[in-house]
């Protein structure tokens, strides 16, 4: 059996997530779109958290919260992200690394600051993100270590990292050397309004082999591959020579591998709360159970009990012990 040192090697944006409730009223007055994310600047980001009410901060991040969530299942994970060395710098390190995943990315002495996401989330669960990159963008391929990426049996990619130019290109060298190494490619296709802006480049991820394993929600599917059908996607998607995974909320998740597509039912819920990291703590389940050799079936449960665990609270990052809940529901074995 070969040893890894990482089961699961991130990539993604080091966020700090603000996180605030409010009613459908208040955005309607900030002009946002409810369910969207939008990539803002320091001074909107300003003016946005004055208008806000009382907010909860926590650290974030799409990739962040998918390793940390691995971590809670008792995987080993490392994330690359870039952060200031400012006060939200030092406390995205300190929450990520008191998550159990290991962290080694310097942050940046000066230039902007760490990133922020206002997340507004509305009565029904549902949140509206503002992004503030910051030093997000300024991730290169400097801070990828080529030792970490061999060492990892899974390298998973954000999406979102396709916008920033030099962490693009730290994306594709990163993917090209897990694959050097015999590693596979995982994506998160992040968000609709990203896939929006990728589409096409995001297909040729997926066709020209830089991805093995795709994750998606339903919308996001529809945009990838321009239709509103959902069956109609899904049948393209079977083309594709990847694993992907597609969650569709309260409808549970389709796992597609070839021919083969099954689907898995959402975990029961008592009350929801935010949806925000569902598809992140998915996510980790299922990688959670890839990386020890579940089926594909036990993959996808794995992540519908992750993600049923997230939303049931404020915050991306997981409240209870994900492998405490996974033996609990008899999904351990």
């Amino acid at each position: 059996m070969t040893a890894y040192r990482f089961d699961v090697l991130g990539l993604g944006n080091a966020i700090v997530d603000v996180i605030a409730p409010v009613d459908e009223a208040f955005l309607l007055k900030a002009q946002l779109h409810k369910g969207s994310m939008q990539l803002i600047d320091e001074a909107q980001a300003q003016a946005l958290y004055d208008a806000m009410g009382p907010a909860r901060i926590v650290s974030g991040g799409s990739a962040a919260n998918t390793i940390a969530g691995l971590a809670s299942f008792g995987g080993l994970g490392a994330f690359v992200g870039k952060v200031r060395a400012d006060d939200a710098g030092h406390a995205f390190g300190h929450d990520i690394k008191a998550a159990g995943v290991s962290f080694a990315t310097p942050p940046a002495q000066d230039g902007p600051a760490t990133a922020r996401c206002l997340v507004l989330v509305t009565p029904d669960g549902q949140r509206t993100m503002n992004t503030f990159l910051g030093a997000c963008q300024n991730l290169t391929i400097d801070d990828i270590d080529a030792a970490d990426v061999a060492a990892s049996q899974v390298l998973y990619l954000e999406g979102y990292l396709w916008d920033p130019p030099a962490a693009k290109i730290a994306f594709v060298e990163a993917a090209r050397l897990a694959h050097a190494a015999g590693r596979q490619v995982a994506l998160t296709l992040s968000d609709v309004f990203c896939v929006d802006r990728h589409q096409a480049e995001f297909l040729a991820l997926l066709r020209d082999g830089v991805v093995d394993i795709l994750f998606a929600n339903e919308a996001e599917l529809h945009a990838l591959y321009q239709t509103s059908d959902f069956d109609t996607a899904v049948t393209a998607l079977r083309q594709e020579k990847i694993l992907a995974a597609v969650t569709r909320s309260e409808k549970g998740a389709v796992v597609v591998k070839g021919p083969q597509t099954f689907s898995v039912p959402a975990a029961p819920i008592e009350k929801l709360v935010d949806t925000t990291g569902a598809g992140d703590l998915f996510a980790a389940g299922f990688l959670s159970g890839l990386t020890r050799g579940a089926g594909l079936e036990r993959c996808a449960e794995l992540g519908a009990l992750a993600a049923s665990e997230i939303i049931q609270h404020f915050g991306a990052r997981p409240e209870a012990n994900l492998a405490q809940l996974a033996q609990q529901s008899g999904l351990d074995g």
